[in-house]
């Protein structure tokens, strides 16, 4: 009984740490400002979700967290896990544990998935003062890890999303989120281009992967993904600004109705 109390205590007290605020972000590309003032918090344990027309700023609010080289941040502050993560290289987010999934994710040939993955998971224990993984407990941690999106073994021997299907590419993303343990995943529409049952399973492996100490931004523009996910927080992102804030209920009201009558509302 006390056993119970004490998880269900620290459970809430997981809840209430605020992992990452974001206070009067603008950001540019090429020039251009594509966010003129986002303010966001999300705490351990939450699943946020992100919505929006396209050019809303949605992915490059995915693209400036992670530290892509040509975005530029002109005002505001990102803070992760009590950290300045704008202050942070690539590597160094990754390490601290940001994780995006990307949207349309990249070949590369001539780089095997087991190279690549055990490359990236020892640098990222060589970052937290760890020794790194010896081939045996990598491989067998890899085969634990693919079972959960239901990876082919024959595709872990493969060059990275070489000749995968498009489905295939997206489970690749929660097999590589799976085996860097993120503590917050960015998921920039990774339900683009799936069937229905690329989806559950992608869905399915996301949901594996949650614990009170974890959190995500899924950033998408249909209802069916969150079906699956079950957001605590709905964002609606208009013209570079999160204009509306809800609960799960705000998508089901989107997928109704688009997102028009909120423009007429601003």
């Amino acid at each position: 009984m006390y056993s119970a109390k004490i998880a269900y205590l620290c459970a809430a007290i997981i809840r209430n740490i605020l992992m990452l605020e974001i206070k009067n972000l603008h950001a540019t590309v090429g020039g251009k400002e594509i966010l003129k003032g986002i303010d966001l918090t999300v705490k351990a344990g939450e699943i946020h979700a992100l919505m929006g027309q396209n050019g809303a700023g949605k992915s490059t609010l995915s693209n400036v967290l992670v530290g892509h080289p040509a975005y530029t941040v002109t005002e505001g502050t990102v803070t992760f896990n009590g950290k300045d993560l704008l202050a942070m290289t690539p590597d160094e987010r990754s390490h601290e544990g940001l994780f995006l999934s990307f949207q349309q994710p990249v070949e590369i040939p001539g780089v095997s998935m087991v190279n690549f993955m055990r490359a990236a998971l020892n640098a990222k224990r060589k970052y937290q003062g760890l020794e790194p993984l010896d081939a045996g407990a990598f491989l067998k941690l890899m085969r634990e890890r693919r079972k959960i999106v239901e990876l082919d073994n024959k595709l872990t021997s493969r060059s990275v999303n070489e000749g995968f299907s498009g489905g295939e590419k997206k489970r690749n993303e929660i097999f590589q989120m799976a085996m860097l343990e993120p503590t917050l995943a960015i998921l920039d529409e990774t339900d683009s281009g799936l069937d229905v049952d690329a989806l559950r399973i992608v869905a399915e492996g996301f949901n594996k992967l949650r614990t009170p100490e974890t959190a995500a931004i899924v950033i998408t523009h249909y209802q069916r993904l969150l079906d699956y996910l079950k957001p605590d927080v709905v964002h609606v992102l208009i013209g570079g600004r999160i204009v509306r804030t809800g609960g799960p209920e705000l998508a089901l009201e989107i997928e109704r109705r688009g997102f028009d009558w909120i423009k007429e509302e601003l």
